[in-house]
């Protein structure tokens, strides 16, 4: 148990917990609009029906939406990540260029989300650095589109859980039980397949004492470290403002080091990215030694030809 901790370790802990991503949107009377992205959305009570969110008392837009009798909840889809970075940056006017609507209380509506809400300002609560701020739902919008997730400072897509694995279904008994046009269907396969590899991978991954976020940055140094040398980088599927957090904390763990404006990887940190891409290239071959020597290539020029094609 980690008593002694900082903030930030909490921080990275409590990231563990997997949540969507949301746009909070609002204008005031003054024809004040603000729009920020928050991960803190979630539902309180039916009956009324309530939501929560939360913002940071130093937040720009604290009193905007503190002035505005409703705001709006966007929940992103997951072809909206720049998105989420746009109304995670400051900048002069978030709304230029996107798509969006007056809803009917004068919020605004983005386009394309995966559920929308217009909500009423129900309450305001105390916590510690944050307001706790209470909605009422007056209206709602279900899209039904494929969210966007965010995991371990990342973000992330919703799977099906791939059930219907050996022994995993209620009264299975023997291999008759996975037989059926479910199990032949492509998509539910490759997530299948996904699972079990990930299941074998991700706990080798981890006992180089590394998180997906954190393997992700030392592949992304080693592979393309030009991108490091001017400063932070863009690292994929990663929101711009948990980059240059997660590369001081590599940086506390001498894993990374300054240089000028930008960043590389100490000798430990090359060390590291080393053992990272012999896993990388070992798990697949272990993985397919049994269906013969060829078989792995074959399968990463499928790979290759399925992702071209679209």
């Amino acid at each position: 148990m980690n008593i002694g901790f900082d903030s930030q370790a909490l921080r990275r802990a409590l990231g563990n917990f997997a949540t969507g991503v949301t746009v909070i949107t609002a204008e005031n009377a003054d024809g004040q609009r603000v729009g920020m992205t928050a991960n803190s959305f979630n539902s309180v009570s039916l009956e009324p029906p309530l939501i929560l969110w939360s913002i940071d008392k130093n937040a720009r837009s604290v009193d905007v939406f503190d002035s505005a009798t409703h705001f709006a909840v966007n929940i992103l889809a997951a072809d909206q990540i720049d998105l989420s970075n746009r109304f995670a940056r400051m900048q002069a006017d978030k709304f230029e260029g996107v798509d969006w609507v007056r809803g009917a209380k004068g919020s605004p509506v983005l386009a394309g989300c995966a559920a929308t809400f217009e909500c009423e300002n129900f309450d305001k609560l105390e916590g510690g650095d944050h307001w706790i701020l209470l909605g009422k739902v007056i209206g709602f919008e279900d899209l039904g589109r494929s969210p966007l997730c965010y995991h371990q400072g990342t973000y992330s897509l919703v799977s099906n859980h791939p059930l219907g694995q050996k022994g995993s279904e209620p009264n299975a008994t023997d291999e008759s039980t996975n037989i059926g046009r479910l199990n032949d269907n492509v998509y539910y396969l490759m997530l299948k397949a996904l699972h079990v590899y990930q299941a074998g991978y991700l706990p080798k991954q981890q006992a180089l004492g590394l998180t997906v976020s954190e393997a992700r940055a030392i592949f992304s140094l080693s592979d393309n470290p030009q991108q490091f040398r001017a400063g932070v980088p863009e690292i994929p599927n990663m929101p711009e403002s948990e980059i240059a957090l997660l590369l001081d904390h590599l940086m506390s763990r001498g894993l990374v080091a300054q240089r000028n404006e930008g960043y590389h990887l100490t000798n430990d940190g090359l060390q590291k990215a080393e053992e990272l891409w012999a896993l990388a290239d070992s798990h697949p071959k272990s993985m397919f030694q049994e269906l013969g020597a060829s078989a792995l290539g074959d399968f990463k020029k499928n790979l290759h030809a399925i992702i071209d094609a679209f």
